[in-house]
């Protein structure tokens, strides 16, 4: 296992010097779910909720969470995203959305957390313009299905989808 490059020498929490660190082309792409009452996925691909249009308003937040990650995330970077997506992809016989983030950038240090954050905000915000008739959703299985750029290399999760 890695050395935690957020912890000094003594143990104590920093964030890590990424000022000498090559401009590179970095991505990530995360992913999550959320299950639901089978009425509850059938209204939302209607756009039959009174809250409005459940996946755009989604979209619009976890756009906006992966450009607020580092407000979120402590030890994180302020990152000028260059380009970030969110895609929706419903499996009504599972009666769950898959949500897909998708992130980059032309800097010092990856954007994992921010694809992380972006899936976990449009899930929460699934749940929060659902949550009056369908207390019972399930938001899970957030993670990092592939990244790349970087002195680390490429990632692709095994088995991702």
């Amino acid at each position: 296992m890695k050395n935690l490059t957020h912890l000094d020498r003594e143990g104590r929490v920093r964030m890590v010097d990424v000022t000498a660190k090559a401009q590179t082309d970095r991505s990530a792409v995360a992913q999550g779910w959320v299950t639901m009452a089978p009425a509850t996925f059938h209204m939302i691909r209607q756009q039959g909720l009174k809250k409005g249009n459940v996946l755009e308003t989604a979209r619009i937040a976890g756009i906006m969470a992966a450009k607020k990650t580092a407000d979120l995330i402590p030890m994180c970077h302020p990152l000028n995203i260059t380009h970030s997506q969110i895609d929706f992809f419903p499996d009504e016989p599972g009666s769950r959305i898959r949500i897909e983030a998708s992130v980059r950038i032309l800097g010092p240090t990856g954007v994992e957390m921010e694809a992380l954050t972006a899936v976990a905000l449009a899930a929460l915000t699934i749940y929060d313009m659902c949550k009056a008739v369908d207390r019972e959703m399930t938001i899970s299985d957030i993670c990092v299905l592939k990244k790349s750029g970087g002195k680390s290399g490429d990632f692709t999760r095994d088995g991702s989808h």
